[in-house]
């Protein structure tokens, strides 16, 4: 048989198998009369004791979407006995913490708790996972809404990260604060226009502070008073223009609070690295704990 044509029987039948591997599956349930839908790709060899990981879109997107972006981190899932599951938001918005969001999600007050606790039962029940294991990491309004989870849910929540989204100024502040402490990882860019790094007005979405006070906001909670930890992370891309510093709070018997400052970053998921996979290195650290 001829190589090129060997090569690329080899390449359809592998592909093949993936996509029959990976699975789709959507469910939902249904909450106060509205259905509340999310996806996962069926995991072919999970084992109990694994993690759940919660990706949650920006405003305006939906679960589907946000599958595209964590390719490198879902090939890594079987291997780390991980579970994606990707939520879709009320009509593509979720109802966080700014109180001046116009999201038809936010001022029907949709019950967003009870949505994520029916979500984790249903991985616990079907898939056996670790409910002391349970992430989250959500981009721009998802990013909004992983901190809702944060000062709301911290009873089954075990760290989030939140992409590109200061938490809300005490006058935008729509959500009672458990305020306790857990781990916490900001990935946040300079050039944000749409969430500014310094803070200030989100479009007609109200106040929010800036990263710095959102990084001490958690610094605080989990009591860091001393000097924290800065370091260069690696360029592997010198022609694009964006470099990032990794600032950390970490002590034993504390949470760790990460930001990762992406110098020239916009609005979106950071370039400048792969976020699912620094998330994910970032949560493996907590379950060591």
């Amino acid at each position: 048989m001829n190589k090129n044509i060997a090569l690329g029987l080899f390449l359809f039948v592998s592909l093949f198998a993936l996509q029959v591997r990976a699975q789709l599956v959507s469910d939902s349930f249904l909450i106060d009369g509205h259905f509340r839908t999310f996806h996962f790709n069926k995991p072919s060899n999970i084992k109990p004791g694994g993690s759940l990981l919660f990706v949650l879109h920006g405003s305006g997107g939906n679960g589907i979407r946000s599958m595209k972006g964590t390719n490198k981190l879902m090939a890594k899932s079987e291997s780390e006995n991980l579970l994606l599951v990707f939520p879709d938001g009320y009509k593509r918005n979720w109802n966080e913490c700014r109180k001046n969001a116009p999201a038809a999600a936010n001022v029907e007050n949709i019950d967003e708790n009870t949505f994520f606790t029916k979500m984790i039962d249903y991985c616990i029940e079907h898939y056996q996972i670790n409910p002391a294991q349970v992430f989250v990491a959500g981009t721009s309004g998802g990013g909004h809404m992983a901190y809702k989870l944060a000062f709301t849910m911290t009873e089954k929540i075990r760290a989030i990260t939140a992409i590109v989204a200061n938490i809300p100024d005490t006058s935008n502040m729509d959500c009672i604060e458990k305020r306790k402490a857990l781990p916490v990882m900001i990935i946040n860019g300079t050039a944000d226009s749409t969430n500014p790094y310094y803070g200030g007005k989100v479009k007609n979405k109200g106040l929010v502070r800036s990263t710095d006070q959102t990084f001490r906001y958690w610094a605080n909670l989990a009591g860091y008073k001393g000097e924290l930890i800065m370091e260069a992370v690696p360029d592997n891309d010198t022609t694009d223009n964006f470099t990032v510093e990794r600032y950390t709070y970490k002590e034993k018997g504390k949470p760790e609070i990460v930001l990762l400052k992406v110098i020239n970053g916009v609005h979106g998921t950071q370039k400048a690295l792969d976020v699912y996979l620094e998330c994910w290195e970032f949560f493996k650290r907590q379950m060591s704990k």
